[in-house]
């Protein structure tokens, strides 16, 4: 396995892993897994698992995942 944790977007630390979320994706309606990822300042970030290339985005509820 290759090493591809992104950086945290607010503080450039690198970020874990947290798993996956089972989500309902609002535009096109789809059940789809979001990758979830912190840093050690324990900020978390999250992205859709289906498109690797979109930004991610702030976790509206972290302390569900810390």
């Amino acid at each position: 396995m290759t090493d591809d944790a992104p950086a945290c977007p607010e503080c450039s630390q690198p970020m874990k892993s947290g798993g996956f979320v089972l989500c309902e994706r609002e535009d096109d309606g789809l059940r789809t897994c979001r990758t979830l990822w912190r840093c050690a300042v324990r900020h978390v970030w999250w992205g859709w698992a289906d498109r690797p290339d979109e930004p991610l985005e702030a976790c509206p509820l972290p302390q569900l995942f810390r």
